[in-house]
């Protein structure tokens, strides 16, 4: 890699130690090379950076922000969060049309779904669409907006029209928090606009969470346990918890 690659390298590195995100355009720019060159400079480093839907972030945020507590949440109950998502996967039907939320227990059910069936998955978060990307056989349609690292997601109102006209079969969402007198909860509000058009418009709405999310509650409601038609969790649900929830409840 020559020097000015190097050098082009480190400016966009401490950009985005900064801002956590920047568009392709701007980098560009910021450079003061093509869009063609900034892509290169990536891809050679994809070890550092990811490229995904004309926005630049680096797979690493800085201690101390917002996306290293996200990265902190990915590490905690592994194991009931792929449970919850094993079951999930239970009820993706070939040629359905999906939708996958954000955080760190979705790119588990983004994993087991199986390839080559016709699927389309509808999804706006960086970590999840990286592990579809990947995948043969299933096309991804990611959703743009304003980049936010509290959850590596895109969205904005243009986010939530797009939504409102697509036809999907299943959403999959994740939540923060589930209390039966509540509801159900997450930390980021600009999640909120996300999540209420996805159950307006999708025939079936499935909530993924592992048990430690049970009898949480987070700063933003977004739905009642009523307007889901399954929660998939995990074994460690405690029956006396189970028997309470108005709503089927599959256990791995």
């Amino acid at each position: 890699m020559s020097t000015k690659s190097l050098d082009r390298i480190e400016t966009l590195t401490r950009s985005l130690e900064v801002s956590n995100v920047i568009r392709l355009k701007d980098a560009a720019d910021l450079l003061g090379v093509s869009e063609m060159t900034v892509r290169r400079d990536v891809a050679a480093c994809d070890n550092t950076f990811t490229y995904l839907g004309g926005y630049i972030t680096l797979k690493s945020p800085a201690a101390g922000g917002l996306g290293y507590i996200m990265d902190r949440e990915r590490g905690e109950h592994t194991d009931l969060k792929r449970a919850a998502c094993q079951i999930a996967a239970r009820h993706v039907k070939p040629g359905d049309t999906l939708f996958l939320d954000c955080g760190t227990t979705i790119p588990y059910l983004a994993n087991a779904l199986p390839e080559n069936r016709d699927i389309t998955v509808v999804c706006y978060s960086i970590n999840v669409a990286e592990i579809l990307c990947k995948k043969t056989g299933l096309r991804v349609i990611m959703l743009g907006g304003m980049y936010h690292a509290s959850s590596a997601s895109f969205a904005d109102s243009n986010s939530v029209n797009a939504i409102l006209n697509l036809n999907i079969n299943t959403a999959f969402m994740s939540a923060g928090g589930v209390n039966i007198t509540r509801g159900v909860s997450c930390s980021n509000p600009h999640e909120v606009d996300i999540k209420q058009a996805v159950l307006e418009t999708a025939a079936n709405k499935i909530l993924v969470v592992d048990s430690t999310k049970f009898n949480v509650i987070k700063p933003m409601l977004f739905a009642k346990l009523d307007q889901f038609d399954m929660i998939c969790t995990d074994q460690q649900c405690a029956p006396e918890l189970a028997s309470k929830i108005d709503c089927p409840l599959e256990m791995a």
